[in-house]
């Protein structure tokens, strides 16, 4: 996939493009049929399929108090639109110069003049140009204009009928329903870091485990326990039990941390880029009176991991 950042980087005479517009936050299942109706109008065609994006939320630049957490990191975010088989990205720089951009302006420069598109896949609610004043109509009144067809994505809704949504997706998450949040991503939510160095108390409690950096991309979810996966820079996958919180049992605790419990494995991960998913919620985040309680605890948890995981007991 090629990876093209701003209108500078798109090469001279590129195209001819099937493109769709979106923040893709989260890449779900909405996203992902976007993106599957864009490759099958390109393959149609003999067009390249494309994605066009912003490097951040818009609302960063036009209203920062009600910017949104990212559910994935943009490099995730990279990785699984070329799992998702585009052919580009282009990555818009969201500044105001093109926030101040009309509609036509818009369709013009980015669509046509960078991108030769032929074909434009939208949602129903997508709008754009300055003070989103575009909607699917503006689009379609540009693309007869400017020579784009416009196909506009249905909602998708899997589950009794409830839109599939960026802010949905995220407040599953938010609320430590990974599963749920999972089923409507068609993937596991992730996250994607460095594993850096703790305090060392889980391998003292004959638990080490991976902590990742404060630095990590995607939506950390609610506190408590986790079964996940944990997959290494070589590609290796290995079961873990996740802790997210921080950790009541120990005081002093005042940063949230992710840390990962890798089952069956001892393993040295420092300083290598991982990326955690999470599975499924085993329980919140408790206080314990002492030491002891905690690893027994702690033995539950991995047990419970190992059912959810599918793993042999032991």
């Amino acid at each position: 996939m090629l990876r093209l950042t701003g209108l500078d980087g798109v090469p001279a005479g590129f195209g001819p493009s099937v493109v769709t517009i979106g923040k893709f936050n989260g890449i779900h299942l909405g996203h992902l049929e976007m993106i599957r109706l864009t490759r099958e109008i390109a393959a149609e065609i003999g067009a390249q399929s494309v994605v066009l994006t912003f490097d951040r939320h818009p609302a960063s630049l036009l209203a920062p108090e009600h910017v949104p957490e990212e559910i994935t990191g943009m490099e995730r975010r990279l990785e699984l639109l070329e799992r998702a088989g585009v052919d580009a990205a282009v990555i818009l720089p969201f500044t105001q110069e093109l926030a101040s951009l009309t509609p036509h302006e818009f369709a013009a420069q980015m669509l046509v003049d960078a991108l030769d598109a032929r074909a434009v896949v939208v949602g129903r609610d997508f709008r754009f140009g300055s003070h989103a004043s575009g909607t699917v109509d503006t689009l379609r009144e540009l693309g007869a204009e400017l020579g784009f067809e416009v196909r506009v994505v249905d909602d998708v809704a899997p589950e009794g009928g409830e839109r599939v949504s960026s802010s949905l997706v995220r407040k599953l998450i938010e609320s430590g329903e990974v599963s749920r949040a999972n089923r409507l991503l068609g993937r596991m939510h992730a996250m994607r870091g460095v594993v850096v160095h703790g305090d060392a108390r889980g391998r003292e409690l004959g638990f080490p485990t991976a902590n990742l950096s404060h630095e990590s991309t995607g939506l950390i979810p609610a506190d408590g326990v986790y079964a996940g996966w944990l997959i290494d820079s070589d590609a290796a996958r290995y079961p873990v039990a996740i802790s997210v919180g921080t950790n009541p049992t120990f005081p002093g605790e005042r940063h949230r941390r992710v840390e990962a419990f890798v089952i069956d494995k001892t393993l040295d991960l420092y300083d290598h880029l991982v990326v955690v998913e999470f599975v499924e919620r085993l329980r919140g985040m408790a206080k314990f009176d002492n030491i002891d309680e905690l690893i027994t605890q702690m033995t539950t948890d991995v047990q419970q991991a190992r059912a959810v995981l599918a793993l042999p007991a032991q």
